[in-house]
């Protein structure tokens, strides 16, 4: 079987969930699969992440933008490798393309009320784009993948999907995401203090970066050793601006915003973090909540969306809109070393349901399937 899967965005230097779940899953079919033919459609970029092999060759298909990379340049280059099957991982596909289509479709909450706040210009554009591609594309595809049981539904509700055409399978996280000993060397890069809190948060809305800092800003006054806070993704020109406009300016000091921290140094910046913050509003999966569990670090994250299914039953589950049920959290953490090392255990332990080999081993199952049923 000849399968051809668009993989656009992984050789980008600044990679995000889609992409590294869009790698992760080929770096393992790469590995375990060898008697399918694969084609990697990517973009061009700095960071060239994946090499050909013999079972896997990977093109890279030059076109100005996203937009016309996908609509115009991928079923183009289709045409040349005519595979199988195709599958697109990134929520869009092509919309004029006659490969039988599998799509993982991450999330529909371009599909949902819009969160208030400011967008950059990428955002805006990419949430118009999926609005338009995404139902005009759906009826196309021989099968839907999503990452959570949670998001599944959300997707056979709201757009009265047949359940059968859509398969939930879990993402999971890198190997090198473990306990690090040795982490002041990598944390060096980005703070000077050897304990602090980690927040992994952007300009999004649904990241809830501005209640996440007002629960900060309780949990500093009651503290009786307050630790700086760690800002992933974001920088002075977003947070500075947001700081005097909810009046949060008197924790600016206590606030450490590097920008984009590289993946290769997000284990040692887990394992130096006393405690990390996902209090996201909305999530179709969460990652980073695997990453940090793995590198034992305590996970407080919200009771909604898919967040309790990936963190469990026993997870530090907190209301994202509640400043006061974040900082309690945090307090307790800080109060209660007994509560702390079960919390760290208990991560440790539930991160075993998860990985990579399982999450591509499902997507080749729906390779296989749909494959058979084309010739039948």
């Amino acid at each position: 079987m000849k399968i051809a899967i668009e993989a656009q965005r992984i050789f980008r230097k600044n990679k995000h969930g889609m992409d590294f779940v869009a790698l992760e899953v080929i770096r393992h079919l790469q590995e375990s699969d060898t008697l399918n033919q694969y084609y990697i459609l990517v973009a061009s970029g700095e960071d060239k992440c994946l090499k050909s092999s013999i079972n896997m060759k990977v093109i890279e298909v030059k076109c100005p933008t996203y937009v016309l990379w996908e609509q115009i340049a991928l079923p183009l280059i289709l045409r040349k490798v005519k595979p199988d099957l195709l599958h697109c991982t990134s929520n869009t596909a092509p919309l004029f393309c006659k490969t039988p289509l599998i799509l993982t479709l991450h999330d529909i909450i371009f599909l949902e009320k819009r969160q208030r706040g400011n967008q950059s210009l990428y955002q805006n554009i990419g949430w118009y784009y999926r609005r338009f591609v995404v139902p005009r594309i759906l009826p196309k595809c021989r099968k839907i993948i999503t990452v959570s049981n949670f998001e599944r539904k959300r997707i056979t509700d709201l757009l009265h999907l047949d359940p059968e055409r859509l398969v939930a399978i879990y993402n999971g996280f890198g190997n090198h995401f473990k306990p690090i000993v040795s982490y002041l060397d990598t944390t060096r890069k980005y703070l000077r203090q050897d304990k602090y809190l980690f927040f992994l948060g952007n300009t999004d809305p649904k990241k809830n970066t501005i209640k996440t800092l007002k629960a900060y800003r309780i949990y500093l006054q009651q503290s009786i050793l307050p630790l700086p806070l760690l800002i992933a993704d974001i920088d002075e020109t977003y947070v500075n601006p947001m700081l005097k406009e909810n009046g949060l300016e008197s924790i600016r000091e206590w606030l450490i915003y590097p920008g984009y921290i590289t993946n290769s140094d997000l284990p040692a910046i887990y394992s130096g973090a006393e405690a990390f913050l996902y209090t996201s509003l909305r999530e179709s999966f969460g990652i980073p909540i695997l990453e940090a569990m793995a590198c034992g670090t305590p996970v407080i994250t919200s009771n909604t969306s898919s967040m309790p299914e990936v963190a469990g039953e026993g997870a530090l589950l907190i209301d994202p809109t509640k400043e006061e049920e974040i900082a309690n959290k945090l307090l307790q953490l800080e109060s209660d070393r007994s509560f702390y090392n079960q919390q760290v255990a208990y991560g440790l332990e539930r991160v075993k349901i998860f990985s990579w080999q399982k999450t591509a081993q499902s997507t080749l199952e729906i390779y296989l399937s749909e494959y058979k049923k084309t010739r039948t």
